[in-house]
């Protein structure tokens, strides 16, 4: 007998390495995801009190890209933070349109670090670390 396993939530990290607060974000990611990731010890199954206070929720894919969302990312993430972001998430951007056509003429308007919960639909923009770890410990949907 075989179980099929269950495919891992994947999380997007819009990443700028000349940016300190996406390295820091994304230090943070991998500390998780490995956190996520660790299989209990003998000693720890018996132990019922929980082993970190970064993460509480299953092992997750950590995606780091520096490139900028396609299109229909950009539409989803605007639908994950709810209105009035388009200035904060593109420069420059005046509405969701304006966003998606400043991000289509240069990828470089897209603020970045964003981080992006594509399955439980959440996103955040920049180092916000109180509303990184809200991801992080999120229960599932």
């Amino acid at each position: 007998m075989f179980r099929m396993s269950k495919t891992l939530d994947v999380l997007t990290l819009f990443h700028k390495p000349s940016i300190s607060a996406s390295v820091r974000v994304q230090n943070l990611l991998k500390q998780a995801s490995a956190q996520a990731s660790q299989t209990a010890t003998e000693d720890q199954a018996t132990d019922h009190s929980p082993q970190n206070d970064t993460v509480t929720r299953e092992p997750f894919e950590l995606e780091v890209t520096e490139a900028a969302p396609t299109p229909d990312q950009l539409n989803s993430i605007f639908d994950y933070l709810g209105g009035g972001v388009a200035g904060e998430l593109v420069k420059g951007a005046a509405s969701q349109s304006d966003a998606l056509r400043k991000v289509k003429e240069d990828g470089n308007a897209f603020t970045r670090p964003v981080l992006v919960d594509w399955a439980r639909g959440q996103a955040v923009i920049g180092d916000k670390e109180s509303e990184i770890l809200k991801v992080l410990k999120a229960e599932g949907k």
